[in-house]
Formats: C-alpha cells, structure tokens, sequence
C-alpha cells in the first residue's frame, strides 16, 4: 500500500509538473521600459538614459528583495544568467499610462523618477516568471536606441 500511495504521489506529482512550464521554459525575467522621446526629441545621451534603467531596476529589486522570485533571481547561482528585457514606449504620458495599466494588472513595478528635477523617465518591475508577466508588454517596441558614431 505504501509503495501505491507514493506511485500516486509521483504520477500526481508528475502531472502537476506536466501543466507547468519548466524554469528553462519559463525563465523569470525583469522588464524595463524606457521613454523613447529621452534620446529622440530631448536629446538625451546615451549614458544617462542607461543610468535611468539601472536606478529603475535597482530600486525594484530592492523594493521586492523578500519577494521570493527576486531572491531566485539575484541568488548567486543564477548571478550570470539574468534575463532582462528592455522596452520602450514614446513619451511621458504613455510611460504612466502603462504603470497605472500594471498596477491594475497587479505586476509589481517601480516608476522611476528622476530628482531633483521630479521628471518620470523609465519603469522597471519585479522580477516574474515570463509567462505571468510577458503577455502584458506584448505591444510594447524593443528599445532600438541608435548609438551614434
């Protein structure tokens, strides 16, 4: 009996397994969503762009450190292998527009606003599994920021 109480426990188990993607299927994944019109039509260079995306995902790592898909993320054997996708959107107002559409959906998030000068440039979230969090960001364009020569 008890070795056919853990074959049903393995097969149950095994199951479980079978409706949930696998972690190198569905790797967790932080997304940053930058403002295009920061280097397009402000003329923003490149170096304090990529600075607004490190303090935005910083500041959301750390917002979430107990968060336990955070702790998975930074643990040291998985230092190396982060997946981050960066995106972008076209202007401060679509830039809140898409927070207020996260927060709605309950995806945790970090609006990152840049002081003294209190101006919105880029969100970064917590880090989820894609498959949670991915179907969301769909619409959004890959930042495609050309560096200049």
């Amino acid at each position: 009996m008890a070795s056919q109480a853990a074959s049903n426990a393995s097969s149950s188990g095994q199951q479980q397994q079978e409706q949930q993607p696998a972690a190198a299927d569905d790797p967790i994944v932080q997304w940053v969503v930058l403002r295009r019109d920061l280097w397009t039509d402000i003329g923003w260079p490149l170096g304090p762009v990529i600075a607004q995306a490190c303090h935005a995902s910083s500041a959301a790592m750390f917002t979430h450190l107990d968060d336990p898909l955070t702790q998975q993320y930074i643990a040291q054997e998985n230092i190396d292998h982060m997946h981050k996708v960066v995106l972008e959107v076209k202007s401060e107002q679509q830039l809140f527009n898409f927070s207020k559409k996260l927060e709605q959906e309950g995806i945790l998030h970090k609006l990152w606003i840049e002081q003294p000068e209190n101006y919105p440039t880029c969100l970064a979230t917590k880090p989820y599994r894609r498959s949670q969090a991915a179907p969301l960001f769909k619409k959004l364009q890959l930042c495609k920021a050309a560096l200049a020569k």
